[in-house]
């Protein structure tokens, strides 16, 4: 009977140890499957987990979705270094059963500007092999919006600072323009330049004054002028109208006549033409000019020569050559 009871004791030993290490196993079990729960990773699922190596991961963490054609399809596991160069490896499941090609593409792109980053899987067309899990697939990272206009924006930022530095030259350059005297200038300029235009303005009524007393004066002014313009109009159209071309034959004629007169005076016929062009008619001329010219010098030197007067009737004296006649 002692040897029974001790028996079930025994028993009832063993026993608590087996609930005991039950319990241990149990609670590490829950341990390991509470941790990869809160990783995102169900170990009681058939997810397939893939990776994908990126330069840059900015924006990306481990509550990021995964999706194809838009539809969320799993989740970011880790991301972690892949090498001693820096590149990142991202583990991601897929919780879906969509089959796509090996050669599919795993791209980071934006959700928005305050939205963070996803994954998508771009499909390989025409598939010949499908992606099975633990693989890692090509990578792409899309340009987000804010970093393209970053890039767009830092040429402009550079120009903009060039002009907001000559725009600070030229204030500074305009300030020490602008001192006390030369602000005093200025402000003199503007009154000189006021009072000349009360003076332009003064003038403007003046005239305006006087075309308002004068202006019958001035229509009449114009009016003769209008007259005189159709008079000028009258003149010029009636020579226009003139007989233009006898008036030109004419002319024609008479400068025909002169022609003629000139070929004669180029030639050695009739009086003029010797006259003019014959050297012994010059020279004859000459001489006989000078033959008179030396008759009078010796008429004014002896007079005796040429007149003899006697009141009585006496016979002139003979005549003596005089020593200053000319030969």
């Amino acid at each position: 009977m002692y040897e029974l009871i001790q028996g079930n004791n025994n028993i009832l030993n063993i026993t608590k140890e087996a609930k005991t290490a039950l319990l241990v196993i149990s609670a590490i079990v829950l341990l390991i499957f509470g941790y990869n729960f809160l990783r995102g990773k169900n170990l009681l699922s058939n997810d397939k987990v893939f990776y994908a190596l990126y330069e840059n991961v900015e924006g990306l963490d481990s509550s990021s979705k995964v999706t194809i054609n838009g539809f969320v399809v799993g989740h970011i596991i880790d991301i972690s270094f892949a090498n001693k160069e820096g590149k990142l490896k991202v583990t991601f499941q897929i919780e879906n059963d969509f089959q796509f090609g090996k050669k599919s593409i795993a791209k980071i792109y934006s959700t928005g500007f305050i939205g963070g980053k996803n994954i998508a899987i771009i499909p390989e067309e025409n598939p010949t092999s499908f992606a099975e899990g633990n693989e890692t697939l090509a990578s792409f990272v899309e340009i987000d919006v804010i970093t393209e206009f970053s890039d767009k924006l830092d040429p402009i930022q550079n120009k903009l600072n060039i002009v907001l530095d000559k725009t600070a030259l030229m204030i500074t350059s305009l300030n020490s323009v602008l001192n006390e005297e030369n602000t005093t200038n200025i402000s003199e300029s503007l009154k000189s330049l006021s009072t000349t235009l009360n003076n332009v303005k003064t003038t403007s009524a003046s005239v305006n004054t006087l075309i308002a007393d004068n202006k019958s004066s001035l229509r009449l002014t114009i009016d003769n002028f209008k007259k005189s313009s159709d008079n000028i109009n009258k003149f010029s159209q009636e020579i226009s109208d003139a007989e233009i071309s006898k008036l030109i034959a004419d002319l024609n004629k008479t400068a025909g006549d002169f022609s003629k007169v000139a070929s004669k005076l180029n030639t050695t016929s009739g009086t003029a033409g010797k006259l003019i062009n014959d050297p012994r008619v010059y020279d004859n001329l000459d001489r006989a000019t000078r033959q008179l010219d030396l008759l009078l010098q010796d008429v004014k030197l002896n007079p005796k020569r040429y007149v003899h007067f006697s009141v009585f009737g006496k016979k002139g004296s003979e005549y003596d050559k005089p020593k200053d006649s000319l030969k």
